[in-house]
């Protein structure tokens, strides 16, 4: 049986690299078999994930020789944290390995909602010309409002501030004399949610911020506001902001994460024929550097934790 499972996708040298001085077991589909997964993990030290794979107790009482659980990534709601905990199972993320690629996709989504030109493709191939339609904002003078100011939402502020943007931050888990709040103001959400042109979402999910931004949050944003989120599904609610950029209360939005992943066609009907809204499935973090830095990371985090329990 396998010293570690890798249940999710892995670039193949960090995987190389373990295998040099365990076994490893690895099979980025294996989370779409859950009796197979039981089963390879019954006497695993070790067990890498991305989001998908369900870490609760089911397969943590199956797993009775678990010792470290690896994220690929920084969410950590599909892992059952108490659990693990109670088992002596270190859960080790990659804290920081894709700040660059979510920021990035942060900053491409602000400028394409922003100018709004990019969505008349398909009517000038028809020989139509909306030129008028198709005149859009500058990022520059605008504000980008994040919700969570830890490291990735710094990196967006970075990045946002570089391209002439002012930012501000709500996140009360950080002391007003915090030092990272002198070229970024603190504000309550309701202040930063009525202020800023830009709201990008930073945010773990858990009791305290599903359905942060409900309807009636939603209905306190600025007229014309675009919305990004890169954190968690359950954070928005999905039917209130599908609405909101019907009426044209918003001026848009990208989903990058669901309430319901991956999305089915019947949960993703809700998202049918509403403008100015771009859908993506949960790759913000992933790109090809970022999973090389990412994987590198973990397989680091989880090599340390079986080398010091020996």
């Amino acid at each position: 049986m396998p010293d570690i499972v890798v249940s999710e996708f892995m670039d193949q040298a960090a995987v190389d690299d373990l295998n040099r001085d365990f076994d490893v077991h690895y099979d980025p589909d294996l989370v779409d078999r859950p009796e197979e997964l039981i089963r390879l993990v019954a006497a695993a030290r070790a067990l890498i994930v991305r989001n998908r794979t369900q870490v609760r107790n089911g397969l943590l009482e199956a797993a009775s020789s678990l010792e470290v659980v690896g994220r690929l990534g920084v969410g950590l709601d599909n892992i059952d944290l108490e659990a693990c905990g109670a088992r002596n199972i270190e859960v080790c993320p990659a804290s920081g390995a894709n700040d660059d690629s979510v920021a990035e996709y942060v900053i491409a989504m602000t400028m394409v909602l922003l100018r709004g030109a990019f969505q008349a493709h398909d009517a000038v191939i028809a020989g139509q010309w909306p030129r008028q339609a198709s005149i859009g904002r500058e990022a520059a003078g605008k504000q980008m409002g994040l919700i969570g100011y830890g490291g990735i939402a710094r990196n967006v502020g970075a990045r946002a501030r570089a391209m002439g943007m002012r930012t501000a931050a709500f996140d009360p888990f950080l002391p007003p004399d915090h030092p990272v709040w002198w070229d970024c103001q603190k504000c309550e959400l309701k202040n930063l949610l009525a202020s800023s042109d830009v709201i990008s979402l930073h945010v773990p999910l858990n009791d305290e911020t599903r359905n942060l931004l409900d309807a009636e949050a939603i209905a306190g944003l600025k007229k014309g506001a675009v919305v990004i989120n890169t954190a968690r599904g359950g954070v928005i609610d999905e039917p209130a902001l599908a609405e909101a950029l019907r009426t044209g209360a918003l001026g848009g939005a990208a989903l990058d994460v669901f309430a319901v992943e991956p999305l089915t066609a019947q949960a993703g009907s809700q998202f049918a024929g509403v403008p100015n809204l771009f859908l993506t499935p949960h790759i913000a973090g992933v790109t090809e550097e970022g999973n090389v830095r990412v994987s590198a990371v973990t397989a680091d985090n989880v090599r340390k934790v079986l080398e010091k329990r020996r």
